[in-house]
C-alpha cells in the first residue's frame, strides 16, 4: 500500500474548489519502463534513476506554488508504492485511464475536476527545471474569472503543461501526438471553439541525448537554454545525480 492518498472521482471533495490541481503525468518509476529514450547514452538503470530525480524536483517545485495542490496522475494501477519516498508528503495520487495519450490527458482532466478541484494543470514529468514562476502564472490564469486554456510551450513544438477549468475535449482531439505539431494543432482546436489561450514561457522536455545535453549545460555549466526568458528551477536532486554520473564517466 502506498504512503500517499489515492483519490477517487467517485468520492468528490467539495472543499478543494478554491485550488488548482498541479498534476504530473507519470509512469511508475520502474527500470526499463521509464525514460528509455535516454538509453543510450545512459543505461536503463541510469535512465530510471534520472526519472526518479525528475519527479523529486518537479514535485518539490510544484509544492511551493501558491493555491496549487500537488498530484501524480499515474499508471499502471497497482504500482502506487513505487512512488513512496519520491514525493512531498502533501501529494496525492490519481489513477490514469484511457488508451491513447490524448484519451489519458482528457480522462485525467475529467477525473481531477470531478474530484472537486477548481482547475487543473496536467504537467509532463520530463521538465525538471521549469521556472516556478511559470507554474505560478498558470495557476493565476486558471483561478481568474472566465474560461480559458493555459499552455506551456516546449521548444520541440509540444507542451510541458496544459491547464483547464473545464474538461474540454477539443484540445485533445485530432492531435498528432509526439510530433512537432502538437502545440500548433492544440491552438487550432482551441481556436475552432473560441477558447481563450494563455501561453506560458517556453521551456523544454528532456527526452533524448540532445535535450539531456541541454539539461547538463543548464545544471552543471550554468548555461541557460537560448530561448529562456527567466531563471530555471534549481532541480538539485537532478543536478546531484548528473554530476555524479558525469564524474564516473570522466574517471
Amino acid at each position: 500500500m502506498s504512503e500517499y492518498v489515492v483519490l477517487d472521482p467517485a468520492h468528490p471533495i467539495p472543499a478543494l474548489g478554491h485550488l488548482c490541481a498541479l498534476a504530473v503525468m507519470a509512469k511508475a518509476p520502474r527500470v526499463g519502463q521509464v525514460k528509455t529514450r535516454l538509453s543510450p547514452p545512459l543505461t536503463l538503470e541510469q535512465s530510471a534513476a534520472l526519472n526518479s530525480q525528475f519527479l523529486r524536483d518537479t514535485t518539490e517545485n510544484l509544492a511551493t506554488v501558491a493555491r496549487g495542490a500537488g498530484l501524480i496522475s499515474y499508471t499502471p494501477v497497482g504500482e502506487e508504492d513505487l512512488f513512496d519516498g519520491l514525493l512531498p508528503e502533501t501529494f496525492a495520487l490519481v489513477p490514469q485511464r484511457g488508451n491513447t495519450f490524448g484519451e489519458r490527458l482528457l480522462a485525467a482532466a475529467e477525473d481531477i475536476l470531478t474530484i472537486g478541484y477548481g482547475a487543473v494543470c496536467l504537467i509532463d514529468s520530463d521538465s525538471p527545471t521549469v521556472p516556478t514562476a511559470a507554474y505560478e502564472q498558470a495557476v493565476e490564469a486558471l483561478l481568474a474569472p472566465g474560461d480559458r486554456v493555459v499552455l506551456g510551450p516546449s521548444d520541440d513544438g509540444g507542451y510541458y503543461l496544459i491547464g483547464l477549468k473545464h474538461a474540454h475535449r477539443e484540445p485533445f482531439e485530432r492531435i498528432a501526438w509526439s510530433t512537432e505539431h502538437v502545440l500548433e494543432q492544440t491552438l487550432d482546436r482551441c481556436g475552432e471553439v473560441g477558447l481563450e489561450v494563455v501561453l506560458l514561457p517556453t521551456w523544454y522536455d528532456v527526452d533524448d541525448a540532445a535535450t539531456l545535453d541541454m539539461l547538463k549545460a543548464e545544471l552543471l555549466e550554468d548555461v541557460a537554454p537560448e530561448f529562456a526568458t527567466m531563471q530555471g528551477y534549481e532541480a538539485h536532486h537532478t543536478r546531484e545525480l548528473m554530476a555524479a554520473m558525469t564524474a564516473v564517466q570522466t574517471t
